[in-house]
């Protein structure tokens, strides 16, 4: 495919989008409106902008790259991300309810509003965040550079502006609706494309032939192992539930029900969809066995195989997958920066009439900053796994047992963080554990579940009610919604109750 031809359409389709941002802004009048779209989103919007965020990075150059390399195993992530969608739903679309802005209220609300783990939480969450934002700029600037055959730092560069520029002007609004359009465009075109692969292998038949007996199997375990498969579905379904994304999509519906039907219909596609990254990655392996690295697989298959308006059609929708992403993780990575790291640093809320600068301002930090992050790594699926393990694993058994044991506090809380980075600093170092485990997940959740329960049970109950919890949180939004940015987000006399 010409190189020129596909960069100008992807101008073309960018430019589209900042003109959606540009529609939406106008009527934006208020930080929630901006950060969450006023709260009010309906059925729609919210299951276009969650199956955007599903189908992402990891299922366009991950999932397609690892079952190119793995055969049926590269279902595995897609089975993970459906399971942790659906679970999602279940346990904590509730919390719309509540009014929650970040993950880290939600949090911190379970342990009595403790501002020592609303705190640890708020900076995780947005080094997570920081973390899910330079997996897809990596995915979409490998994906770019492979196509129009430029360095890959310039690409990644290339693919942050192109998101960043119409997050900037459009907020959350202009994120939700760019989404739903690209969550059509990519699901189809995943489809379209597989389907084409398999017709020009020669057929399903063909498709089992040219792929090696080892990667067969259910979901390649035989190639795998049974343990590393567990771990890779276990990761990916983890990193779904503790995402301050789709926590974001939780805050910002219209109510509990459009939440968990948006995430019930987006976990029953996202577990169909599961299998085609696999076919497509498989197709790309019987067709060419000797890419030089597997998470070129899908646009080479795109490039190599595909009549030129299919091929167009499929990378744009495998770059729109790479920026729905993006985008939504650059929205909830500057909520968290403003809500919790800032009033964490400066003990007050940024200036109500200035919530809107101020957000615009903190996304092209974050933006940068996971850029950063981007430039130093080039493999898709090993940047996720060690980052949920490292950061998310905690954030999932602390987001667990808050909602399940009314004996967990704020020691416990801040006792499973802890024990979950540990535990994976200690087998990302350690070559043999990785070999038998696959990645850190599994020991990291079991040692985070161990003592943070360990810790609950030999320290003082929490003695702050929920009721009482969400007092203190709705005072500090209060500030930040409408109250006087002049004092203090909590009187001292709160902050002792708190913690």
């Amino acid at each position: 495919m010409n190189s020129t031809l596909f960069l100008s359409a992807f101008v073309i389709y960018v430019i589209f989008l900042i003109w959606i941002g540009w529609r939406v802004s106008r009527n934006q009048k208020s930080g929630e409106d901006f950060l969450l779209g006023g709260r009010g989103l309906p059925l729609f919007l919210t299951l276009g902008t969650t199956v955007a965020t599903m189908v992402g990075t990891g299922s366009s150059m991950g999932a397609v790259g690892f079952g190119y390399s793995n055969g049926w195993a590269g279902a595995l992530y897609g089975i993970g991300g459906a399971i942790g969608i659906l679970l999602t739903a279940w346990w904590f679309a509730p919390m719309r309810k509540l009014r929650f802005m970040t993950m880290s209220e939600e949090l911190s609300y379970y342990v009595g509003a403790n501002r020592y783990v609303k705190n640890v939480v708020g900076v995780l969450i947005f080094v997570a965040s920081i973390g899910w934002l330079g997996a897809h700029i990596l995915g979409g600037g490998m994906y770019l550079a492979w196509i129009a055959d430029i360095d890959q730092s310039t690409a990644k560069v290339l693919i942050a502006l192109a998101f960043a520029i119409y997050v900037v002007i459009g907020g959350y609004t202009a994120v939700v609706w760019t989404d739903t359009i690209q969550a059509v465009i990519l699901f189809f075109g995943f489809i379209l494309m597989a389907y084409l692969a398999v017709d020009q292998v020669g057929g399903f038949a063909a498709l089992s032939e040219a792929v090696d007996a080892s990667n067969g199997g259910f979901l390649g375990v035989n190639h795998l192992g049974v343990i590393p498969a567990i771990s890779l579905a276990t990761v990916v379904g983890v990193g779904v539930l503790a995402t301050p994304s789709f926590r974001q999509r939780i805050y910002s519906g219209k109510d509990v029900s459009t939440v968990r039907k948006s995430f019930v219909i987006s976990g029953g596609l996202y577990l169909f969809f599961s299998f085609i990254p696999a076919i497509i990655g498989m197709a790309a392996f019987a067709l060419n066995p000797d890419l030089a690295n597997q998470n070129y697989a899908f646009p080479y298959l795109a490039i190599s195989v595909l009549p030129p308006a299919f091929g167009m059609i499929i990378l744009i929708a495998g770059l729109s997958a790479t920026m729905s992403s993006a985008s939504s993780d650059a929205i909830a990575g500057v909520t968290i920066l403003l809500r919790d790291v800032y009033i964490m640093v400066m003990g007050t809320v940024p200036p109500k009439d200035q919530m809107i600068n101020y957000s615009r301002a903190a996304l092209v930090v974050v933006i940068a900053l996971a850029l950063l992050f981007a430039l130093t790594s080039n493999d898709v699926i090993s940047y996720i796994t060690k980052m949920i393990s490292t950061v998310m694993s905690g954030m999932f058994v602390c987001g667990v047992l808050g909602r399940f044991w009314g004996r967990y506090n704020w020691q416990g809380a801040i006792a499973t963080l802890i024990g979950a980075s540990a535990a994976s600093f200690s087998l990302i170092f350690n070559d043999s554990w990785m070999t038998y485990w696959g990645n850190p997940v599994l020991p990291s959740v079991a040692t985070a579940f161990a003592v943070g329960m360990f810790v609950s049970i030999i320290t003082p109950r929490n003695t702050v009610t929920h009721e009482q919890a969400l007092l203190i949180l709705d005072e500090e939004r209060s500030v930040m919604e409408g109250g006087d940015n002049s004092q203090p987000v909590a009187e001292p006399e709160t902050e002792q109750l708190a913690r």
